[in-house]
């Protein structure tokens, strides 16, 4: 088989594996992003992989510059790159996006074992910026208007439990409407 042929397969592969699933995302045809860890998980990180005109052959090119990698330090990006080299010079030759994926899944905890999130970029400004800031800020907002004591009791007992008003809360008596107006049958 041609490394196109490989190539292919294995895109169909991976596309019928990981269908559905919000870790995976193809990007294009030779290109993929994997999220390993969930969302909400500070040792989460997201791979992204792209294959080279002669993949598997030659080893594909994988990335942790995206931007949800930013809390990643240096040097734990450096030791997940050289771990998952080790892993593609294992299996070069053959098909090995779904191993990768799944080995990185398995080691996450080794992976990120001397994790620690790096905190962004701050930058310093001085107190009377933000005594200035604030104060504008303050002026912009504009008032909402404040019930009473009495006022919100009120609203509190037309409420049901769940505070929204019962339906009709502000329909006419219609039985004391109609017999003050008098009904067809009077004439």
């Amino acid at each position: 088989m041609t490394a196109n042929e490989d190539q292919e397969m294995e895109l169909e592969a991976l596309r019928s594996i990981y269908e559905g699933d919000d870790c995976f995302k193809e990007l294009s045809p030779v290109s993929f992003q994997f999220r390993v860890g969930d969302l909400d998980d500070s040792k989460s990180f997201l791979l992204e992989v792209s294959w080279p005109e002669n993949y598997p052959e030659s080893a594909p090119c994988i990335s942790l510059d995206t931007f949800f990698n930013n809390r990643l330090s240096a040097q734990t990006k450096q030791y997940i790159l050289s771990k998952m080299s080790e892993q593609v010079e294992a299996n070069l030759g053959t098909a090995m996006m779904y191993t990768l994926f799944e080995w990185a899944k398995e080691s996450k905890e080794t992976l990120m074992e001397n994790h620690q999130p790096v905190t962004s970029a701050v930058t310093l400004i001085s107190s009377s910026d933000v005594m200035n800031n604030s104060t504008s800020v303050s002026k912009k907002k504009e008032k909402k208007e404040q019930l009473t004591k009495a006022q919100k009791r009120k609203l509190i007992g037309r409420t049901d439990n769940k505070g929204e008003l019962p339906r009709g809360w502000n329909w006419v008596d219609v039985i004391k409407h109609l017999s003050k107006t008098g009904g067809k049958d009077d004439d």
